[in-house]
């Protein structure tokens, strides 16, 4: 397991890529779906892994 999590980090570098991946989306709404399934995820011992878990669920719902 990760020996210190970076919730924000975490935030920012998935945003930055799906903002890449949605260029047409408003900014604001990547970071706040992709803040909600990082906040959802962060206190789950699947800390490794939020930021692939983040980016799958928020590309999820950017697409619908």
């Amino acid at each position: 397991m990760a020996e210190h999590f970076d919730a924000e980090q975490v935030v920012r570098e998935v945003a930055g890529v799906l903002q890449k991946k949605y260029p047409g989306k408003d900014p604001e709404e990547v970071e706040r779906v992709v803040r909600a399934q990082v906040e959802d995820l962060q206190d789950r011992p699947v800390q490794d892994y939020v930021s692939v878990l983040a980016k799958r669920a928020a590309k999820k719902q950017l697409d619908g």
